[in-house]
């Protein structure tokens, strides 16, 4: 019996898929016949390579050995350095040439000294003869191939030469233009035969033009002029400067379009992208104005704005990248060159789009932002994604700063918004909405890249921007039609879409500019002369941004903006400027600040009523589920434009915040309720003792206060709640009472800090600190308490810095005074004022200087609007800084800068003292609960509610102060007073008039009134006015 015995050698081999042997070896046989064939083949291939380049070595060798023998030739034909020659040899038949052309080495010096000689004979036999076809002519007849290959060889030896030798004829080619004229300059003669054979008298100049500029021709002269810097600034053309110019010139009349397209090594890539040309030549600069060269540059990069990057000449070193060389070089010539009224409109467009292009991919290092965003990163990070970033040089940053040209502005403004200005009907052209998308394009371009400031200024003031826009978006807006706009040049999938862009674009450019030249107009100028913009116009305009804002924040299902994450800097910026996100969220930013601006305005004196701000009438309740969630599109869109939102409903919004904050501090702070004992002739410094330690958790929870009265004896009552009430209320009266120092008050009794309250109190901004705490602790609470405070305080609340134009609320009579200055026509300087203010607090004089050494600086017409500001912000900011900062740091403790920055300054006053429309009887009457055997049609209920109606609102509040510990009502009515108005009898139907004789009473905690059945009107109105106005704190409860 056989058994395995261990070799698999002996096992049959079974093919799985069936085949034999056979079929097998024949697949394999298939195989390596291929592998052989194809062997084969790289075989004669090498072969065949290899004889090809042995040929061009043994052609090469030939040549080199048989130049010097034709050299040789040459010479002793012409003359060591031609000198022998004559004017013949231009013509076809003669060897000439084909031997030049054959043994020249532009290395070779005498080969250079040949060449010269051969354009000085050039030169020469022009000024003997004039004619130029006649040099060429033999026997009546020109071989027209022949010549054009030789002209052509001879303009490209000669622009060889010239490249390689520049260095050594610097000197030369920096000549004035005149040694144009000399036979003797090797550098002119060479550039003067190029210029002749491209010449418009030489009959086949277009072809060598075109020749040359197919072989580099740009390149070559952007490698002269990178290397002949002149050493001093030169005071005349240069012969470099003027070749230059003239090959260029020539090359734009060759192309006879506008829109030709653009290739590598032109005038527009190699030469305008010579790092700080203009600075270089500065003589250079205006010619090519002069020609249009850089007119045509900018429609020839507007027409090929997709390949431009791809054809640039390399950076000449890392702190000179091309491209932003280029940008520069078209900035600094911009407004010289588009000055004027002649100005095209495409020019202005194809300037703007170029411009914007480059903007766009300018490198992470020359953007305003970088370091912001750097913070949090490595230093090591690779910004750009190609290694780590390189710093631009100082001269290269500066000269981008000729984007913020205020003649500039003006002239691209003036010229794309002129047609707006004859037109108010019609929608605009699709040629003017381009014109104009593309100037927006580049003014957002130019807020991204660079500090605004100056930007803003010369829209503002110096292009007028504000009402010539306008004009071209009321435009739109009035027939119904927003251009669709495209950003050429781009192909992201990432970009705004184009019916988008078409309204997105002007708003973005328009908004910050309006916003910022709000900032300084006046009341009489906004009101009264109506500028920028009629009333009339500004009721449109808040139409468009209410309806824009609801459009980006609301209707349009984006999530809110999420802070970036980590992710390389470089990805960030590369597409930051135009992408969807980005632009979206820019028009948003600008247009809720314009809103809030012209809300604030209206607020104050309207030009439209209150609703019109309203995007809709109210809201939904979808919306008020998301505003009390987090992360949301409703709490995005009221943290950015909450003046979309009526009012009534921001309130509820508010309230419902506060309520989930109330209950949240109840169920987690570790604190017990804490008990307080309160002198009432001592309100405010016990009350400082007792709760300015406090930290922010206990602040939040539950403080019970007991009254200790004049007489050191405890009052009467428990504190539920409503003698909590009663302590802020009386401690708010007492501390922001003027006479205790911590405020003053305007003419206008409105309070603000008192700038000299150091004066009054050694610990006065820890006091400030604590009053904070206060407000806020009653507005956490939802206690309404009577402080009108100064409106310009109030936005000091909401971190706002205060202008001009908040001055009135302060100090009218300052106010006038600096109008009175402001639109003075004389010569200021005569009055004698200087940058100082002077302080008079407390019978101490005290002058301040306004600037650094103000008191030595005149105020005259050119810096009085300077003067201006600077006063008003000083009276404004800077003399209650320290005050309003600690207050701000005590009430933040309690009120989240989000609750209340849904509200302006005058809504905040609603939100801290209620309506100053008095106290709704009916709102009140409809939101009450009976208990004890009252109703609604009881006699004695009837005849209270008689009473109360005939209350004036100072017995009002006392009522209200009387029954529920607060002198004013919830902000959005009785419906929301918790817990509700209750009207319970306090005695029998049948008491006796003994028990009649006793006066209401009151708990505040349960808001209840304890009403006894009076007989009359007349004892009901008697006993309720003792009761309100006894002022027996809690001693009648």
């Amino acid at each position: 019996m056989d058994f395995f015995s261990g070799d698999p050698s002996s096992r049959r081999k079974v093919d799985l898929g069936g085949r034999s042997n056979k079929e097998r070896d024949r697949e394999k046989l298939l195989v390596e016949a291929r592998l052989e064939r194809e062997q084969r083949k790289l075989v004669r291939l090498h072969n065949q390579s290899a004889a090809q380049i042995q040929k061009c070595f043994r052609g090469r060798k030939v040549v080199a050995v048989a130049r010097p023998a034709i050299r040789s030739e040459f010479c002793s034909q012409f003359g060591e350095f031609g000198e022998k020659a004559d004017s013949t040899v231009f013509r076809s038949s003669s060897k000439y040439f084909p031997q030049l052309f054959f043994f020249f080495n532009e290395k070779d010096a005498g080969d250079c000294q040949r060449l010269v000689q051969a354009c000085r004979l050039l030169q020469q036999s022009l000024r003997e003869t004039g004619d130029v076809v006649a040099l060429f002519t033999e026997n009546d007849q020109i071989d027209g191939p022949l010549v054009i290959y030789r002209v052509k060889r001879l303009a490209r030896i000669c622009l060889q030469t010239l490249h390689v030798h520049r260095n050594s004829l610097k000197a030369e080619l920096l000549q004035p233009v005149q040694a144009f004229n000399s036979l003797t300059n090797s550098a002119t003669l060479l550039l003067d035969t190029v210029l002749t054979l491209t010449g418009d008298n030489f009959p086949w100049s277009e072809v060598v033009l075109k020749y040359l500029h197919e072989y580099k021709l740009f390149y070559l002269l952007r490698s002269i002029f990178l290397m002949v810097e002149p050493e001093e600034k030169p005071t005349k053309m240069t012969c470099i400067e003027s070749a230059v110019l003239v090959f260029a010139s020539r090359h734009v009349r060759s192309l006879r379009s506008d829109t030709s397209k653009l290739t590598k090594g032109s005038f527009s890539t190699d030469i305008l992208s010579i790092p700080l040309v203009w600075k270089r030549f500065p003589i250079f600069k205006q010619e090519c104005i002069k020609e249009k060269v850089w007119a045509h540059s900018v429609h020839q990069i507007a027409a090929s704005l997709s390949e431009l990057l791809s054809i640039l000449p390399p950076d000449t070193c890392p702190g000179f990248p091309s491209s932003v060389c280029l940008l520069g070089n078209l900035l600094e010539i911009a407004a010289a060159a588009m000055r004027g009224p002649d100005c095209e409109l495409k020019l202005a467009s194809d300037f703007a789009l170029v411009t914007r292009y480059l903007m766009e991919r300018l490198p992470a290092s020359f953007y305003k932002f970088v370091k912001a965003l750097d913070e949090g990163y490595e230093d090591e990070m690779d910004v750009d994604g190609f290694g780590k970033v390189t710093m631009p040089e100082p001269e290269l940053k500066e000269q981008l700063k000729y984007a913020e040209d205020y003649e500039l502005l003006k002239t691209l403004v003036r010229v794309t918004c002129s047609s707006s200005a004859t037109s108010t009907t019609e929608a605009p052209s699709s040629t003017e909405a381009a014109a104009v998308g593309a100037v927006c394009a580049f003014l957002y371009a130019t807020f991204t890249v660079l500090p605004s400031n100056l930007v803003m200024t010369g829209l503002a003031y110096r292009a007028e921007l504000v009402p010539q826009l306008w004009q071209y978006i009321k435009r739109c807006h009035l027939a119904h039609s927003w251009p669709s706009l495209e950003l050429v040049g781009d192909a992201s999938d990432s970009q705004v879409p184009a019916d988008l862009l078409g309204w997105m674009l002007p708003l973005a450019v328009f908004c910050p500019v309006f916003s910022y030249l709000l900032t300084t107009i006046d009341n009489e100028e906004f009101y009264e002369q109506q500028r920028p913009l009629s009333l009339e116009d500004l009721v449109q305009l808040v139409t468009i941004l209410k309806e824009a804002l609801w459009q980006l924040l609301w209707v349009m299902s984006a999530k809110p903006p999420s802070i970036v994450s980590n992710q390389r800097l470089g990805q960030t910026l590369q597409n930051r400027m135009f992408s969807s996100k980005a632009i979206r969220d820019r028009v948003a930013d600008v247009s809720a600040s314009l809103l809030a601006a012209l809300h604030d305005r209206n607020s104050r004196r309207q030009f439209s009523p209150p609703q019109h701000f309203h995007a809709r009438e109210a809201v939904d309740e979808n919306f008020f589920a998301q505003a009390e969630g987090e992360n949301t599109r409703a709490q995005y869109l009221l943290r950015k434009a909450p003046f979309l939102v009526p009012f009534t409903d921001r309130v509820r919004i508010y309230t419902s915040q506060l309520t989930a904050a109330r209950q949240h501090s109840t169920h987690q702070t570790p604190f017990p309720r804490l008990r307080v004992r309160i002198r009432r002739d001592r309100i405010i410094e016990d009350a400082f003792a007792q709760l300015n330690p406090l930290a922010e958790e206990a602040l939040r929870g539950t403080i019970r206060v007991t009254f200790v009265n004049e007489l050191g004896v405890e009052e009467a009552g428990v504190d539920g709640g409503g003698i909590f009430k009663d302590f802020m209320e009386n401690i708010t009266k007492a501390a922001f009472d003027i006479q205790y120092g911590l405020f003053k008050e305007t003419s206008d009794h409105l309070l603000y800090p008192n700038p000299a309250s150091n004066m009054v109190h050694d610990d006065h901004l820890h006091y400030f600190e604590f009053l904070g705490k206060i407000l806020g602790k009653a507005m956490f609470e939802g206690i309404l308490v009577d402080i009108p405070f100064a409106t310009f305080f109030l936005s000091k609340l909401r971190n706002k810095h205060n202008f001009l134009h908040d001055l009135p609320s302060l100090d009218p009579e300052l106010y006038r005074s600096l109008l009175f200055l402001k639109h003075y026509s004389g010569d200021l300087s005569q009055l004698g004022l200087f940058f100082v203010i002077e302080n008079n607090e407390y019978g101490e004089q005290m002058e301040i200087e306004l600037l650094k050494d103000g008191k030595d600086m005149p105020v005259t017409n050119k810096n009085k609007i300077n003067y201006i500001h600077l006063v008003a912000n000083h009276r404004l900011n800077t003399q209650i800084r320290q005050q309003s900062s600690y207050f701000l740091r005590g009430f933040q403790q309690l009120i989240k800068m989000e609750w209340i920055n849904m509200f302006n300054e005058q809504e905040l006053q609603i939100l801290i003292s209620g309506s100053q429309e008095g106290m709704d009887v009916n709102d009140l009457r409809s939101n009450v609960h009976y208990a004890g055997g009252y109703s609604e049609t009881h006699p004695v209920i009837e005849m209270f509610w008689d009473v109360v109606k005939t209350l004036d609102m100072d017995l009002q509040q006392k009522f209200l102060k009387f029954v529920t510990g607060c002198s004013r009502g919830p902000l959005l009515g009785f419906k929301y007073l918790e817990p509700r108005f209750c009207i319970q009898r306090a005695a029998p139907e049948d008491a006796s008039e003994e028990t009649l004789d006793r006066l209401p009473t009151s708990a505040t905690c349960m808001n209840l009134l304890k009403l006894p059945p009076y007989r009359s009107k007349e004892t009901i109105q008697e006993k309720l006015l003792y009761a309100i106005t006894a002022g027996a704190g809690f001693d009648l409860s």
